[in-house]
């Protein structure tokens, strides 16, 4: 039986019966869950723009709020007020100030935050949604950490500031003029990896094998406006790790199993719109008892920690050599795993890394859903968060208290 509870489309209330309402709602043993997907053009930062994605997650968004509805003790919050289980827009809310306080007005308590977020976002700056900020929960990572942390180089650069990570090496990227892309193409240890550095899944990641090679794609970055970074291309087994946010008080983070990674195009696993992850992609079995996969895991582990984040990530890593006794490297920070998963018609054969990895565990997409549903934060803690773990209330740093 679907738990949705969805009114026609109206006019927006006044704020203070906006927070009469969600007080009344929050009262409720339930979560009453509503999905945002990416409406908002992400913003130029630092003169780079991230690519924004085609459909703005609204797939994603509607296997999440369907399968989310199909669960005990959850009721979802919709646009409309019948949604149809094909139509992906039915399921989810637009990310925008207007699209997050009608999911308010419908009477959500809990925002998934199926989206990108960063400083200027509504959930960081809109006033509007200030006084609700205590009662309401939100599912995703503060937009302040995100901002800096979608920066794959400034990530990577701080995890080998602090140590104690197995970490590629790094060439120092060139301006973006065609002068300095042939200067630096002569002293690289090729083969290299150029890729953005607010970059999307695979989207402008390509191994460069020679010169002629690298000045081709960073010229073609460049001429992108994308700003790059270089890496040592890592040549032996990728594999990801998600890793779990805290939700219990004494708890710490802890990654799913191991998803390894095989059948790459050029060196580079190819975007899952593409090819499925379930065709590249298996979970280690016991990987805990390898020392190398564990080994990768506890630092993974440790760099969430570190970060400080409040949902699930998932980091890309791979072996230096293709040989099974060769070290693991982390190489990708992603902030917002992909979260598709089967239930809708039509969708069976759906999934994602981090799902596969919770199959792992035994764990299906409704119970994947309902794990992530229980690391939510108050909207209040998410807006005081800042990069390095750190909390900020009037000024001064708190302990994170979700």
């Amino acid at each position: 039986m679907l738990h949705i509870t969805a009114k026609p489309a109206r006019q927006l209330l006044l704020p203070w019966r906006y927070a009469n309402r969600l007080a009344r709602y929050s009262a409720l043993a339930s979560p009453r869950v509503a999905v945002l997907y990416q409406a908002l053009e992400p913003p130029i930062i630092n003169g780079v723009q991230k690519p924004k994605k085609p459909g703005g997650y609204q797939d994603s968004g509607a296997d999440i709020a369907y399968n989310l509805a199909q669960c005990a003790n959850v009721n979802v919050i919709t646009p409309t007020q019948s949604p149809v289980p094909e139509e992906d827009g039915d399921w989810c809310f637009p990310d925008t100030e207007e699209g997050i306080l009608s999911a308010v007005d419908k009477g959500a308590n809990y925002l998934w935050s199926n989206t990108i977020v960063f400083a200027s976002h509504p959930l960081q700056t809109s006033a509007r949604l200030s006084r609700f900020e205590e009662k309401l929960r939100v599912i995703g990572q503060g937009p302040l950490v995100v901002e800096k942390y979608d920066d794959k180089e400034y990530v990577n650069d701080y995890l080998r500031s602090v140590g104690g990570f197995t970490m590629p090496r790094v060439f120092t990227a060139p301006s973006r003029s065609a002068k300095d892309i042939a200067a630096v193409a002569e002293h690289l240890s090729y083969p290299v990896v150029a890729k953005p550095i607010r970059g999307r899944g695979s989207h402008g990641v390509k191994v460069c094998h020679n010169k002629d090679e690298f000045i081709s794609h960073a010229s073609a970055l460049s001429d992108g406006n994308m700003s790059f970074m270089i890496e040592e291309f890592l040549k032996g087994e990728e594999a990801t790790v998600t890793v779990m946010p805290p939700t219990e008080k004494g708890k710490g983070y802890w990654a799913l199993p191991v998803v390894s990674r095989f059948n790459h195009q050029d060196g580079i696993a190819p975007y899952n719109g593409v090819v499925a992850v379930t065709a590249n992609s298996r979970v280690v079995e016991n990987g805990d008892a390898d020392p190398l996969y564990n080994r990768v895991a506890r630092e993974c582990e440790k760099a969430a920690s570190l970060l400080g984040l409040t949902a699930p990530i998932r980091i890309d890593v791979r072996r230096f050599k293709n040989s099974p006794d060769s070290p693991f490297a982390l190489f990708d920070v992603n902030m917002k795993p992909n979260m598709t998963g089967p239930g809708r018609p039509g969708r069976d054969d759906q999934a994602s890394l981090t799902l596969m990895a919770a199959n792992g565990l035994g764990w299906d997409y409704k119970e994947l859903l309902r794990r992530i549903l229980s690391t939510s934060s108050s909207l209040k803690t998410l807006r005081g968060l800042r990069p390095g773990g750190g909390f900020v209330v009037r000024g001064k740093p708190v302990m994170l208290d979700k």
